[in-house]
């Protein structure tokens, strides 16, 4: 009789994952924005209020990092949440809940960079260099949204945004990726103040030509490291640099055309590494940033870029199922609702030393897409396989090759 019923219950299960396994386009967008809801509020509520300080809680073996986790948990929820910020209020439901989020994230960006705030948030040199990673993004949110994070901002509330952005200066980033978080900044300030310290974002840009190795793949720094630094800051640091340096008529501008060519197979190839059952291979550093690892996916699809190989509606139907395995593992949140570390679930040994609770919000970045309107073909094309889902159930499609 035992083994009937756990048999019963497999069944049910299996039934259960059969009748959900291929939600229609609307589902998909309704599950992202609840996601994105879901992770995001508890981090601009607190901030919004002047309590991120007293609420975000640190796991075991993070106390260390309580000096830089607050303005983690800010400035990489904002890159995540910005494009969807962007298409503005409206009257539906999620143009409603858009509105309330816009108003949270004036309130937030206020009180994190008023030095008479309690929630005032540390942007210098004066515990470690870790700042000025979240101000780049935060500044890449800016970009990302600006008619909805600069021009509500009153000229003292601009004068402190400003103010905290120019105090990384102090910071000399190392000869890798970061060099990307000082040429975000700059490209922030020179975009919204027409001043920059132009050397921050050419050393970056030209540092960074050097170090692609092909077919995509920038290493990080003079070697490569096989991890999704190309997508967690890589790719869509150079693309949001590159869009500032053409609109201001920058030599640099030149080298957009590559870049953005770089940035497309390497979405390509993002979509492949999607399994049939929305896993993906777990490699290198800094994997508790979750379905962040597809930023750069997420964020040409969400540009109409797509390689001609990759179908919009096979990106939304990819990135949701990766999306669902991730968030619905047992443990991702606290009993608060707080992110806990984890790939799938509660998995504190995956936790590099830099990593605390506000480092886990470059997770949203994974749903940029979602700054596409509800109208968008991608939201509303009938449910497509992702590339390996097709190949695996015995689909005869063309062969991949590197470019």
């Amino acid at each position: 009789m035992k083994r009937l019923i756990t048999f019963a219950i497999g069944l049910f299960g299996l039934l259960s994952l059969s009748l959900h396994a291929e939600p229609s386009a609307v589902e998909d967008r309704a599950y992202a924005v609840k996601t994105l809801d879901r992770i995001a509020r508890p981090v601009l509520e607190a901030l919004a209020e002047g309590k991120l300080k007293e609420r975000l809680p640190l796991g075991a073996g993070q106390e260390a990092r309580r000096d830089f986790t607050h303005l983690e948990a800010f400035g990489r929820t904002m890159a995540g949440i910005a494009p969807w910020l962007a298409l503005g209020p409206d009257a539906t439901e999620e143009g409603k809940l858009r509105a309330r989020y816009i108003e949270l994230s004036h309130r937030a960006l206020v009180n994190a960079t008023d030095p008479k705030s309690a929630d005032f948030l540390d942007f210098s040199k004066a515990k470690g260099t870790q700042p000025l990673v979240d101000a780049a993004f935060l500044a890449l949110a800016l970009l990302r949204a600006p008619d909805q994070l600069w021009a509500p901002l009153d000229a003292s509330e601009r004068a402190h945004l400003v103010a905290a952005l120019k105090t990384t200066r102090q910071i000399v980033p190392g000869e890798n990726n970061w060099l990307l978080f000082t040429a975000l900044v700059e490209s922030a300030l020179w975009h919204f103040t027409g001043e920059a310290e132009l050397a921050g974002i050419e050393r970056a840009v030209l540092s960074h030509e050097k170090w692609f190795v092909g077919d995509g793949t920038y290493g990080d720094g003079p070697r490569y490291h096989w991890d999704y630094y190309n997508s967690f800051v890589i790719q869509p640091a150079l693309i949001a640099v590159m869009e500032v340096c053409r609109e201001k008529g920058s030599p640099l501008a030149a080298k957009f055309p590559a870049i953005l060519a770089r940035a497309q197979r390497y979405a390509e190839v993002q979509e492949r590494l999607i399994s049939p059952e929305g896993t993906f291979p777990v490699i290198g550093r800094s994997s508790s940033y979750r379905f962040g690892a597809f930023q750069t996916l997420s964020l040409v699809a969400l540009r109409h870029e797509l390689p001609a190989s990759v179908s919009p509606a096979a990106v939304r139907c990819g990135l949701s199922a990766v999306i669902r395995r991730m968030i619905e593992a047992p443990g991702t949140f606290d009993e608060n609702g707080w992110l806990r570390v984890g790939v799938a679930g509660d998995q504190p040994a995956v936790r590099e030393t830099y990593i605390s609770t506000g480092s886990l919000y470059l997770c949203l970045t994974g749903i940029l897409h979602l700054g596409l309107p509800a109208d968008d073909p991608l939201w509303t094309s009938p449910a497509q396989g992702w590339t390996q889902k097709r190949l695996w159930a015995g689909e005869d499609i063309p062969a991949d090759h590197s470019k």
